[in-house]
């Protein structure tokens, strides 16, 4: 009877029946329902040009440059020229001291006379055991060893005008010229530095042609051919935009950051500069890209996916959706494939998510 009584009293008073245990029965106390747990989530919108999102750093430079150096050994003894110089095709950009070469020239012209002598004296020593063999005074074999020597000195007087000719042109290519009108854009080497053949001494960049160089990532490549349109534009300034074209890009990818090199030509009379940092922007592909934060994006055994929150009512659970994601532009990612705008996707704490869990409320970020 008391034990009723006080079950009575507990249920008028508004006590929940687990607030109490029976004498009898040896049961734990059974704890309520947590609630579900609410999710940071963002409504997906779409808007966000292409152009916004792909724009990549980049520099201008010369469509055509060339790398001078000598094509013999020597001491730089001249170099007029200093880095942005403009000079035309034709201009003295550096020379070497003359006198090692001159010296060269000079044994070879010695040498040439030396086998030339040589070859007269064999020639007339052939002619006199020709006669000798003729009136059998001299053999068969002095005529045979006079002939490979009047052989060996022919071939001595060429080699001998070979040398003297290479000489020759070694002391011509102690001066340097500009194969091309532009602008020096970079020293390799100063006056008195001893160089070697081949090695740079300057580059020589032409103005006629400029073209605005970009690094672009295997996913920002995504479409990108050779006349694709970009938008110029300068990193500092109000200056117009320009147009330019993708002229070529770089079959090899860059062994440090991946990247592959992509060369925009420049319509002439741009007004850029050498070496000016610019921004590309890409013009084709569609006109709006739809964009997650990165944070939502995660690994699945699937592949990239994102936690879709699905609501039904007061009800709502988590789905885990695959994507394809391209392009990524500071702490956003784009989605190529996989969301439509309106979606509703989990931005944070998307680790300790299940597929099918229950949510709450949502809660803007």
């Amino acid at each position: 009877m008391r034990l009723a009584a006080t079950l009575i009293l507990c249920l008028l008073a508004g006590a929940p029946a687990w607030a109490f245990t029976l004498p009898f029965g040896g049961g734990e106390p059974q704890a309520p329902p947590a609630p579900a747990r609410p999710v940071v989530s963002e409504i997906l919108e779409a808007g966000t040009t292409i152009a916004a999102v792909r724009s990549i750093p980049g520099v201008i430079a010369a469509a055509t440059e060339v790398q001078m150096a000598f094509q013999t050994l020597g001491r730089m003894i001249e170099r007029p020229v200093d880095i942005g110089d403009r000079v035309k095709a034709g201009d003295l950009l550096a020379r070497l001291d003359p006198e090692g070469l001159a010296a060269s020239t000079r044994a070879a012209k010695a040498a040439l006379a030396s086998a030339e002598v040589n070859l007269t004296t064999a020639r007339n020593a052939a002619d006199r055991a020709r006669s000798l063999a003729e009136r059998n005074v001299a053999s068969i074999a002095q005529l045979e060893q006079a002939e490979r020597a009047l052989s060996g000195a022919r071939s001595a007087v060429e080699q001998a005008r070979a040398r003297l000719k290479s000489a020759r042109d070694a002391e011509g290519y102690a001066v340097m010229r500009a194969p091309i009108s532009g602008v020096v854009s970079a020293i390799r080497a100063a006056p008195g530095a001893v160089v070697a053949a081949g090695d740079p001494v300057l580059t020589l960049s032409s103005e006629d042609e400029l073209e605005a160089r970009v690094d672009l990532t295997e996913a920002e490549l995504f479409g990108v051919v050779p006349g694709t349109e970009f938008l110029i534009t300068r990193e500092h300034g109000d200056a117009q935009p320009i147009r330019g074209r993708v002229g070529r890009i770089s079959p090899v990818a860059d062994p440090q950051t991946r990247t592959r090199r992509v060369h925009i030509a420049l319509p002439k009379g741009s007004g850029l500069r050498l070496g000016s940092l610019v921004r590309a922007s890409r013009l084709a592909g569609p006109a709006v890209a739809l964009t997650i934060p990165a944070t939502a994006l995660l690994n699945s055994p699937e592949g990239p996916a994102v936690w879709v929150v699905e609501r039904q009512g007061e009800t709502a659970h988590v789905a885990l959706n695959p994507v394809a994601p391209g392009v990524r532009v500071g702490d956003r990612i784009e989605v190529i494939q996989g969301l439509a705008p309106g979606a509703e996707i989990v931005i944070r704490g998307v680790h300790s998510l299940t597929d099918g869990q229950p949510v709450g409320r949502r809660v803007a970020p």
